[in-house]
């Protein structure tokens, strides 16, 4: 009648995933005296001319109903496609085998990666610095575990979406076992660097990550036991191993990464010469790097309030302070890395001697994970 058929409300295509109808029901305007039909009859003959006698509203009904009918599938597919089309491009051009799109750094990457699931040689420092970085990306990773599986299961741009959290919620077993990966890459990494040189400090270091093993289980139990069982018996214990593993993590970001000395170097007020080898020579530098860490390592609070738990602009704040926390975590790592390497007490480098010493950095084998 409109230019096109209608497809029926109760077409299956239309109810696929979780899906609702969209087209109304044109039975149902149909009065016993059939006037609504010839209402439709009259606003039909005169469409060709754009006019439209009939109700406004009413007229305007049929006409979206129409369009939802068939575009709205369509659409369904676009974003459907579109959200696979998007992850396959990605791994795509990582993967791409021809010298274009910085294919020496792509290759670099994908190969640190290996080294980093599959520790079988000696760890370098690219290897437990990027592993490192992977262990703030958890709620990247977590929601891209869910995106999947709402791909997997078709719950993209339909009612299903809503109601997804029944398959791909909170629940999900295969978000903790995603979550703890770069821990337990971490872990390995430091088992298999004492096993190379024997150092204890690597397996205080392997003690580090492992706690944080029980803090995300324990997290995911929540969803798992009785609400009694949660607040008497587990919440507790989460609470103890998030701060088990927030101030062992804090206190080995600042003595051993960093190389502070017990913040002997910071507060220290009457040496100053003791800043002298650093390249960030100024002391408020450093007590702020020391002070914003030990906050950042304790942003996991929020979880303890339901309103900010449930807030997605607070879930996500918390995320970027953490690629914050880890991004100023680096500059400093690798200030320490590099005085170790050239043992001088100020860097004074052309660019080319910047990048052999980058070099030498980035497959340095002479160094504490």
């Amino acid at each position: 009648m409109f230019g096109g058929p209608v497809v029926p409300a109760n077409s299956p295509h239309l109810r696929k995933s979780g899906s609702r109808a969209v087209v109304f029901d044109f039975d149902e305007y149909e009065g016993e005296d059939g006037a609504d039909e010839s209402l439709l009859h009259s606003g039909e003959a005169n469409d060709s001319r754009g006019v439209c006698h009939v109700d406004d509203s009413y007229c305007s009904n049929q006409y979206d109903s129409i369009y939802l009918s068939l575009f709205s599938w369509r659409s369904r597919i676009c974003c459907i496609t579109t959200s696979v089309l998007l992850y396959a491009a990605i791994v795509m051009v990582l993967i791409f085998p021809f010298d274009i799109f910085y294919f020496s750094s792509r290759y670099f990457f994908l190969r640190t990666l290996w080294r980093i699931v599959f520790p079988l040689q000696a760890i370098s420092f690219a290897d437990f610095f990027l592993a490192d970085i992977l262990t703030s990306m958890v709620k990247v990773f977590s929601d891209l575990e869910r995106s999947v599986c709402r791909m997997v299961h078709r719950q993209v741009a339909t009612i299903a979406w809503l109601e997804a959290d029944s398959i791909c919620g909170s629940h999900s077993v295969a978000i903790p076992l995603v979550l703890v990966l770069p821990y337990l890459f971490r872990l390995n990494q430091c088992l298999r660097q004492y096993k190379d040189t024997g150092e204890k400090t690597a397996l205080l270091n392997a003690l580090k990550y492992s706690t944080a093993v029980p803090v995300i289980f324990l997290s995911a139990l929540k969803y798992h036991v009785l609400p009694e069982q949660w607040t008497n018996i587990y919440r507790p214990l989460w609470l103890l191993s998030s701060v088990v593993n927030s101030s062992y993590s804090f206190y080995w970001d600042v003595t051993r990464d960093w190389d502070l000395s017990g913040f002997t170097r910071i507060f220290k007020f009457s040496k100053p010469h003791m800043f002298s080898y650093m390249l960030h020579g100024r002391r408020w530098v450093y007590i702020w790097v020391i002070a914003s860490n030990l906050v950042l390592r304790c942003t996991w609070t929020y979880k303890l309030s339901a309103h900010l738990r449930h807030n997605y602009l607070t879930v996500f704040t918390i995320a970027a302070l953490e690629i914050f926390r880890r991004f100023q975590w680096i500059f400093f790592r690798v200030e320490n890395e590099w005085n170790k390497m050239n043992n001088k007490s100020h860097m004074q480098l052309s660019m080319s001697e910047m990048s052999n010493g980058e070099e030498k950095l980035l497959h340095s084998m002479n160094h504490n994970v």
